[in-house]
């Protein structure tokens, strides 16, 4: 691993602290990868890969939650360095799918061993838009806006958002999987779909009455989508989707906000970046 090491962190991501960029230095420096520059994303635009070449960087590690590693990840897409993906956010579900449960300084540790190899991996590909853990698409993708409340304290902005994102999930648009055609008829208020493999692993959510998507937002809120009610529609190479009322269809981007077409292609393709992964993650 050859070239100068870059750290990118995000001020207002749910793990960043006044201690966080001076600990992750040392163990930067520690593994013989100081940072030769720290990126905060709150004050500084992320780093492309036209500015990664010309500084000659080799390893950019990116400290921060789903969205920011998404952002960071994507803008580099093509570069022949490696980026070290480290827990930083609320849910960190890239970081612990590369890395299992370890802690970002563990992780570091790892710089220059065999614990640590650049491994190939899928993403999914909609339209405009790249995700590399997970896509939520319906009125479901709603519940993102809580989460935001959450990541900033605010008790007032968490209860109307959380009221808001259950009304709309039980009256916004549902969106249905017609190639193939899976599911429900009448379509979900969030179809997931995570890169499982070789396939897209698809999901739907969705409940009949005010009360469940309650119980549904609170599963989306920690991300364990799981626990709320869904069918599984299985493992496909691409799907497309359609809004019932033909509106665009609202979308959860690895945790953030977005809106896609009325109709939407999502496929599984793999990801122009070389992310370095824990032996036992």
């Amino acid at each position: 691993m050859n070239g100068a090491t870059w750290l990118v962190v995000n001020g207002a991501s749910g793990s960043h602290g006044d201690g966080s960029v001076e600990s992750l230095s040392r163990a930067l420096a520690a593994a013989e990868r100081a940072p030769g520059r720290v990126i905060d994303l709150q004050r500084e635009r992320c780093p492309r890969l036209g500015d990664l070449v010309t500084a000659q960087v080799g390893l950019l590690a990116v400290f921060g939650g789903d969205g920011t590693l998404n952002t960071a990840i994507r803008a580099v897409e093509g570069w022949d360095g490696e980026v070290l993906a480290l827990p930083g956010g609320t849910a960190n579900l890239l970081a612990r799918s590369l890395h299992g449960e370890a802690e970002a300084e563990a992780i570091i540790a790892g710089l220059g061993t065999p614990r640590l190899t650049a491994r190939p991996r899928n993403c999914i590909r909609c339209g405009t838009h790249t995700a590399l853990i997970e896509v939520l698409a319906g009125p479901g993708a709603a519940w993102s806006d809580v989460r935001e409340g959450l990541r900033e304290g605010s008790v007032a902005q968490v209860a109307g958002s959380a009221l808001d994102a259950a009304v709309q999930s039980t009256a916004g648009p549902m969106v249905r999987v017609v190639e193939p055609a899976l599911g429900r008829a009448e379509g979900y208020s969030g179809i997931r779909l995570t890169p499982g493999g070789a396939n897209l692993e698809v999901e739907g959510y969705g409940a009949r009455r005010l009360t469940d998507y309650v119980l549904q937002g609170l599963a989306l809120l920690r991300r364990d989508f799981r626990e709320g009610p869904h069918d599984e529609l299985g493992r496909h190479r691409a799907v497309r989707c359609r809004s019932a009322d033909g509106s665009p269809i609202e979308l959860m981007i690895d945790g953030e906000r977005a809106t896609g077409a009325a109709e939407e292609q999502f496929s599984l393709a793999p990801l122009a970046v070389k992310l370095l992964a824990s032996a036992d993650g």
